[in-house]
């Protein structure tokens, strides 16, 4: 297995090991052979681990509003074609209205 990069290092070599077995058992990673020759594994996402971008950056955002002071520092998600900051996800109907939740009701 590769070695955690540096803003992992607080986790525990045994639980880090087994969440990336899960991630990998249920589609989110795959792994290979890394790309600098060594015996180490790569984990390279999936399409399923890909399409969960849009989950991960709403989780974002609430984090954003919700764990963190005014002014404390923090990284930034961006465009990487202009560095803009992404703009904020919206639900929407079908029509194109913005929904909030209690927009909206889940039917059998």
């Amino acid at each position: 297995m590769r070695r955690a990069p540096s803003h992992l290092s607080g986790i525990s070599k045994g639980v880090l090991s087994t969440r990336l077995r899960h991630l990998v058992s249920r589609g989110i990673f795959d792994t290979a052979p890394a790309s600098d020759g060594t015996a180490y594994r790569e984990y390279l996402l999936t399409e399923k681990g890909r399409d969960l971008f849009p989950v991960i950056a709403a989780l974002r955002q609430w984090g954003e509003d919700h764990l963190f002071g005014g002014g404390e520092k923090r990284s930034s998600l961006v465009d990487r074609e202009n560095g803009a900051p992404v703009a904020r996800l919206e639900i929407r109907s079908a029509d194109g209205r913005s929904l909030a939740w209690n927009n909206t009701r889940v039917t059998a």
